[in-house]
């Protein structure tokens, strides 16, 4: 597996599909809640509360959410009772998160490309915003949680 061409595309796509499946969700959860949460009361105390400021909190909420399980699948969740292997318990597991080390961006389009459905979906059934302006936004967003994950991913000091 050192080589890409060993590789079909089709096993690339499933394996940043299985990398991102073993980040750290249910933080994710928490800090999605938190932050959509927080940008939820502040735009009521300031704005007053709307469908608009809902879809907004709502993208807050899923852009972190994205951000910190991608990231924790990049980063192979760096568990505190050792290895991996602890935390995942399967070998196959292992070799996973070896290769999402190796690939941190290909991972890192897994979070992106569903932030950007999701936002989709929030904007377009919340808000009278029109479906490409809604799509065009959804994507920008996409593309910063994309960026974040690989960024981290690219730069974290864990080896594969």
């Amino acid at each position: 597996m050192s080589h890409n061409s060993e590789i079909s595309r089709a096993e690339q796509r499933r394996l940043a599909v299985a990398s991102a499946t073993l980040g750290p969700w249910r933080a994710a959860a928490a800090v999605g809640g938190l932050g959509g949460g927080v940008a939820l009361a502040l735009g009521a105390i300031s704005d007053g509360v709307g469908l608009g400021l809902v879809a907004g909190s709502l993208s807050v909420g899923l852009m972190l959410f994205f951000m910190v399980g991608g990231a924790g699948a990049v980063l192979g969740g760096r568990p505190e009772t050792g290895s991996p292997s602890d935390r995942t318990g399967h070998p196959s597991d292992r070799r996973i998160l070896r290769w999402a080390a190796a690939h941190p961006w290909r991972v890192a389009v897994v979070p992106g490309a569903l932030m950007a459905a999701t936002d989709v979906v929030v904007h377009q059934a919340l808000t009278s915003q029109g479906f490409f302006s809604g799509v065009w936004d959804s994507l920008w967003r996409g593309l910063i949680v994309t960026g974040v994950v690989g960024l981290v991913g690219r730069f974290s000091n864990r080896k594969g």
